[in-house]
Order: structure tokens, then sequence, then C-alpha cells
């Protein structure tokens, strides 16, 4: 952790002296031991090999000048200037150095949005692998989270481009797209949310005509971010095309004509957001901007989708990586601030409040890995199910947790002078965006089960994993057991229409049950290697906290935690003996 000052032996501490600090200053990759040692498990060695020194460099900036330029950024929020001085609707976006700094970082230096889609970002040979571009989204948002938005949308644009539109559209955008020259780039962004409603975007009302060789597009959108994006993505629906989903289609939106003059869209205003404030979002309104058409007519949702669920799977690590910050916040307070006495990660209840943001931290960070292994590897049912999972209750449990690690902060927490505000705020934001929590529920379970049977695929995974791993037999079939019961229990609500209020609950018991399945073998696999076993005890209590299988009102016995949490909140690393026995006990 970070220097302390050192009190003298003797000396009674006052003033600043008693006022614990915070992670300002810490590399967030050194300090980090779990995604450090899941990497060994998620990464082949010379993919590991190479990225880990960018890892490093990530992580000291994100401590450091990443961290500064974000809590600028968050004070100093964008302003939009419509007109010049000489009357002309520029309609330009102001932002603060801090935030050009953190875009120069993003995608100049790491070139986040870019490494998944061409070759020789970072001098890796080839595209990089899912989870090291997730990894470094991981170190980013524990700084920023807001920019993450614009990064994710570039780099999923390019998807979409490549994937539905002709030769000369890929042309004309995708370099600018994928280059590290910031002189020379092209943001992405995506317009989904019009007035009608945001999820239901069946709803969609804004207008595409045909124009010769491209479309215009006539009407509005209501919630945009990036709203200054040079290449945006939208639904709109063809005239003539028929009411609901089946007549939308896709459309790219340039920001400027070829001939370099402004396309006919304005931005009427930035919206004065709750979080992720660095980053502008507004409102638009189209009158005869040009587009074209990517793919076939009436297909746009479906194509859309395609950067949504990725968008998704990139919250579920923005989600993992800001509980991390939160949790290393919380442990910096909970390690050098005295009360009663003592410090305050002596105290029990505060152990116990600690383990409660140190579980869902760990959930998030597993599950995330395991959806982009599964990205990886091309299997697309496991990533149907694990994509929305992830997204769905990391993004939720996210809040519970900013919210802890500013109370374990008290007073000073709720102060915008530290981090923790700043977490809290930005938190929110992702049960809103790329679906709210009910409708990643009925995702999951309505449609990756009920409809294509996503978790026959997900069960089988998971039941690979605890077969493969050395476990102790009693812990392999209790797991192995919740597994079977979670996924028939996310079976009966998909086939019964009347259960739909039951898909939160179906959906979360999926989560909780693949977290612990995947930190079970993740830490008997690291134990057997001769590493740390931890994440064998955390799944244990996952089981214990997350699925509530105690009495709330029986007294418990303490002792067992107690041992284990001895063992969690100390740097020694826990031996897969250790663990074993432990959970024998």
């Amino acid at each position: 952790m970070n220097a302390v000052t050192q009190i003298q032996p003797g000396a009674v501490p006052i003033g600043s002296d008693l006022i614990a600090p915070d992670c300002h200053g810490l590399n967030f990759w050194q300090i980090d031991r779990s995604i450090r040692d899941l990497l060994g498990l998620y990464l082949d060695p010379a993919a590991r090999a190479h990225f880990e020194p960018h890892f490093d460099r990530l992580g000291a900036l994100a401590g450091t000048v990443l961290d500064d330029c974000a809590m600028q950024s968050d004070k100093r929020s964008p302003i939009l200037h419509q007109r010049d001085r000489f009357g002309r609707d520029e309609d330009w976006v102001e932002y603060h150095p801090a935030y050009r700094e953190m875009e120069r970082i993003a995608y100049g230096v790491f070139g986040m949005h870019a490494m998944s889609r061409r070759a020789g970002v970072l001098e890796w040979p080839d595209i990089a692998p899912p989870v090291v571009k997730y990894t470094f989204n991981y170190l980013f948002a524990q700084s920023e989270f807001g920019l993450l938005c614009p990064v994710s949308a570039t780099d999923t644009c390019v998807v979409l481009i490549q994937n539905y539109a002709d030769a000369a559209i890929k042309q004309r955008f995708l370099p600018g797209m994928l280059t590290q020259d910031m002189d020379a780039l092209l943001r992405g962004a995506q317009f989904m949310t019009e007035k009608a409603g945001g999820s239901d975007v069946s709803q969609s009302a804004l207008t595409a005509r045909r124009a010769g060789d491209h479309w215009e597009l006539w009407g509005d959108k209501w919630f945009c971010s990036c709203v200054d994006s040079e290449v945006v993505l939208l639904l709109a629906r063809c005239e003539g095309a028929p009411a609901g989903n089946a007549g939308l289609s896709l459309f790219l939106m340039p920001r400027h004509l070829e001939d370099g003059r402004r396309n006919r869209y304005r931005i009427a205003r930035l919206k004065d957001k709750l979080g992720s404030r660095s980053m502008a979002s507004g409102e638009t309104i189209m009158e005869g901007a040009v587009a074209y058409l990517l793919g076939e007519p009436g297909r746009g949702l479906k194509q859309m989708m395609d950067q949504v669920n990725l968008c998704r799977l990139s919250h579920g690590f923005r989600a993992a990586g800001m509980m991390r910050r939160c949790l290393n916040e919380a442990l910096q307070v909970a390690r050098h601030r005295r009360t009663f006495g003592r410090r305050v990660i002596e105290h029990p209840l505060a152990r116990r409040q600690l383990l409660k943001l140190m579980l869902p931290t760990e959930q998030a960070l597993s599950v995330g890995l395991a959806a982009a292994a599964a990205l990886a590897a091309n299997d697309e049912a496991q990533l149907r199910i694990l994509t929305p999972l992830v997204k769905y209750r990391a993004c939720r449990d996210n809040v519970a947790v900013a919210t802890g690690a500013m109370e374990m902060r008290g007073g000073n927490g709720y102060i915008e002078d530290w981090r923790n505000a700043k977490l809290v705020r930005d938190a929110h934001l992702g049960v809103l965006w790329e679906g709210t929590s009910s409708v990643n529920a009925l995702d999951i379970v309505r449609r990756a089960v009920g409809k294509e049977q996503a978790h026959v695929a997900l069960a089988a995974g998971l039941h690979g994993h605890l077969k493969d791993a050395p476990l102790p037999g009693q812990f392999r079939g209790e797991l192995m057991q919740l597994v079977d019961r979670a996924i028939a229990f996310a079976e009966a609500v998909a086939r019964q229409p009347q259960a739909e209020a039951s898909s939160r609950k179906a959906a979360t018991g999926l989560y909780h049950v693949a977290s612990a399945a995947l930190m079970a073998s993740e830490g008997a696999r690291l134990g057997a290697e001769g590493g740390d076993a931890r994440r064998l005890l955390m799944a244990r209590l996952v089981i214990d906290h997350r699925l509530g299988r105690s009495d709330p009102f029986s007294l418990p016995d303490d002792r067992w935690e107690n041992a284990v949490c001895d063992r969690l909140f100390d740097d020694a690393p826990v031996s897969l003996q250790d663990a074993q026995a432990l959970l024998a006990a």
C-alpha cells in the first residue's frame, strides 16, 4: 500500500496523522493479487509474458496520472458550444485538458479501442486476446469510468462495420477508427434511446429516407453518449417499413461529410448526469442527416445486438474494476485507521463488512474472465449467457460495494476530495446502460435459457471445471448439486410466463452458483500449482453469504469464518492443503 506518515514509537498521533490514506499513488496492477494470479489460468504464457509489462505500466498510471486526470475531468464537465463568434452552427464540445490526456492514454498509448480488431497494438503480432483487452479495461476503470464508454463504443462499432458494411464504407472509416494517431482518430458512438423509451426500441421513430446512394435521417435521439463522436451507429425506420422491431435498420451516420462539412444534425444540449461526468452525453436532432445503410433493411436490431452484447461484457469488467478500487480503498482505511484502541480491520463487525465487499468483487472478476475466455474460444452458447449474467449482477453489486466502501471511510468518503463519492455516482450508471437489471434478467431467463438453451452449455462447462479441479469430494458434490438446482430453477421460470417476476431471482442464482464453481476451480488449480488457493475459500463463502443458506435468526458459530478471514485479510498465500483442511473443518 502507499506510504503512510510514520509515527515514531511513543509519539501521540495528531491531526492529519489520524486520517487514513487512500489508494492514490499505488500501482493498481501490483497490489492486485487476484488478477495477476488468474491471468496465469486464462492467458497462455506467451501472451502473459508480453502484456504483463504493459499491465504494470497502466497499473502505475491508473494510480497516479490517470487518477488525477479522472478527478479533474469529473469536476469540469464538457461544455457545448453551439455557435462560433460569427454565428455559425459549429456545435462543438469543449473538454478539459485532463480528459484529453486520458484519451491519449487510452487510445494513443495503449490502443484499447483497437487491440481486439487489428494486429500490432503494443507490438503484439496478432489481435490481442479478449482477456487482455478486458484486463486493460479492468485496470483503467479503477480510476476512470466515463471515458471507457467511447473506448468501448469505438471498439464495438468497428465490429459492426466489419461485419455489415460494404467495401467503400470500410475503406472510408475503419483506418481512422483503428489508428492510435490522435490527430487522425475517428471515435465511435451508438445512439439508441428515443423519447418513447430506451429498453423498448421497437417504438423508435427516427425516419430514414432514401436519397440516391445514401439515406437521410429525420427525427431525434434522446440519450446519446459520446455525442460528438465522428462515427455514429444508430437504428432508424425506413419510410414504409412496418412498425416494431422488424422495421428497424442499422445506419452509420458520420459527424462530417466527405467534403469536410458538418453533417445535418444538431446537438440540442448536453445531459447533466449524476455520474460519468467526464464524458459528453446529449440530445441530437437529425435534420436530413446523411447516413449509410449497413447490411439488410429490417435487420437492424439483430445487428445492433452484436454491439450491445459486447458493451455489456465491457460493463461487467468496468464494474469489476470499480469494485476492486472500492475494496482497496476500504482496506486502506481498515488497515491504517485506529478506533477504540485498535485498527479497524481488527474489529469483528468491520471484518464482516469488508468480506461483503470482497466477495462480489472477486465474483465479478471470475465470471468476467470466464466470459472473456468463452469469447476467445468462440463458445457462443456459454458467452450468450455469461455476458448478461456478469452485466446484470456485477453492475448491481457495484452500487452496494461502492456505498459500503464509502461507509468504511466514514464522513470523508462523502467529501468530493476523496474518490469514494465519484465511485458511488459512477456505479449507478452500470444498471442503466445497455439494459436495466430487469432487461438483462429477462434476456437471461426468457431468451438465453428459454429460447436458446444456453444454460445447457453453462451447466456442462461448470461441471467440467469442477470435475477437473483438485477439490474435496464432498465440496465438489455440493457445488455440482447447486449448479443443477440453479439450472433447473431457471428452466422452470423460463417455461412459465406467469413466473416472470422471478426472473431476477433465477438470474441471480445462476450468477452466484457459476461464480462459486469458477472460484473453487480457480483456487484449487492455483493451489495445485503451488500458488494461492484462497479463491477456494471464497467459493465456500459465496455459498454461505450470497445464496443465503443459513437461518437468519440463529446465532452463528463464527469460529470457522473467523479462521477463513484471518487468511483472506493476510497477505500470505493460502496453500491448497490449508484451504482443503478449512473446508473439511
